[in-house]
Formats: C-alpha cells, sequence, structure tokens
C-alpha cells in the first residue's frame, strides 16, 4: 500500500498543534498547598505574574487555611514591586492586612506599601498626586508606630519625597512662566516660597538621554 507523504505529514501536524492547545488551555486543579505553593514560584521566576496571580486565586480558593498562603501573599508584593507594578503590589499587601492584620503584620506592611510608592518614583517628573500622598501616609505611619524598627529608613524617604516634591514645584512654575501663564506660576510660586526646603542647595535629578525628549 502506498503511502501519501504529504497527507501524513499534515496529519502529523496537525495533531502536535492541537496536543499542543490542549495542553496551553489545561487548568490546575485540586492541588496540594505545596505544589500551588511551587507553582507560583516557577510562574514568578518565569517572570508571567499574570499566572502568578491566577494560581494565587486557585490556591487560595482550595485551601482558604493554609498558612502558606500569607507568605505567598509578601512573596507576590514584592515580585510586582521588582516588575515595577506597584498598584499590583499595594494590592498584594492591602489583602495581606485583611487577611493577616495584627498589629505586628500591619505595621511591616504599612512600611512595605510606602516603600513600594518610593520605589516607583525611578522618573522624577512623574505623579505628582502619588507623591503628596506618599508624604501624607509617612506622617499617618510615624504617628501610628512613633518607636516603629523602620523609622530612619521611613524618614529618609520623608524627605527625599518632599524634597522631589519641592523640585517638582520648581519645574512646573518655570513651565508656566515660560509660556505665560502668570496666574499659574503664582500659585506655584507661592508653594515655594512658603516651603521650608525652599533655601536648601540641591542637585536636579539626571534623566537617560533618550528619555529627555519626553520629559
Amino acid at each position: 500500500m502506498r503511502v501519501n507523504f504529504k497527507k501524513t505529514l499534515f496529519l502529523a501536524a496537525l495533531i502536535f498543534f492541537v496536543g499542543c492547545s490542549n495542553k496551553n488551555t489545561d487548568e490546575l486543579y485540586n492541588l496540594t498547598p505545596n505544589e500551588w505553593y511551587s507553582q507560583i514560584i516557577k510562574d514568578i521566576k518565569d517572570a508571567d505574574l499574570e499566572s502568578a496571580d491566577k494560581h494565587y486565586i486557585s490556591f487560595s480558593s482550595e485551601h482558604i487555611s493554609s498558612p502558606l498562603l500569607e507568605q505567598m501573599l509578601l512573596i507576590l508584593a514584592q515580585a510586582n514591586v521588582n516588575d515595577e507594578k506597584y498598584i499590583e503590589a499595594n494590592a498584594y499587601l492591602d489583602e495581606y492586612i485583611k487577611r493577616y492584620g495584627t498589629k505586628q503584620k500591619i505595621e511591616f506592611a504599612q512600611y512595605l506599601k510606602i516603600k513600594a510608592n518610593f520605589d516607583s518614583f525611578s522618573k522624577p517628573n512623574r505623579n505628582q498626586k502619588l507623591m503628596l500622598d506618599s508624604i501624607i501616609e509617612v506622617d499617618k505611619f510615624l504617628k501610628a508606630y512613633p518607636n516603629t524598627q523602620y523609622k530612619p529608613l521611613i524618614e529618609t524617604m520623608l524627605v527625599k519625597f518632599r524634597l522631589a516634591n519641592h523640585y517638582l514645584n520648581s519645574q512646573i512654575y518655570s513651565l508656566y512662566k515660560r509660556t505665560d501663564k502668570p496666574e499659574s506660576a503664582q500659585i506655584y510660586k507661592e508653594k515655594i516660597d512658603n516651603s521650608p526646603l525652599k533655601d536648601t542647595q540641591t542637585i536636579d535629578p539626571t534623566l537617560p538621554w533618550y528619555m529627555r525628549p519626553f520629559e
């Protein structure tokens, strides 16, 4: 019997691609806590945070009382910070506070949230509202935990937040002045003049050359 080589090759290719498709669409379920934990760690190592989130949801649904969930929330928060996904990181920390909120753990999670916001300011001319909100959060944190072990780190962040905000106000003032908008310029001039940092000698932040045209 003669074999149609082209037809056989086509069928083999079709079976291969269907098999791959089925493999990719398989959903994981009914894993043990340790298996879920290992899977999410693998997702993180593969830089697939979307899958990590989906697998965490399945993990927490199947094993709501697993002690591994607490550690996993902190791992996912840090993984998102490392990937510069700060909103997602804060969402995990909010869930951590909601689920495991003892006084000590809330203090630690709130510190991590402030640090995530601080780490998000890789560019000096972005998101003034988040900067101002972060200053408020730092002030609240220091009032709530006056003897916190994170005090030196938090106070350093606060100084840098305030310096960055002062710098941004001066940049906005210069922009309004150059574009002949005296009323708006006056608002920011008053902010600068009333700032305790007005006489501070600072070094302007620098950007890579390829980003300067967009700032």
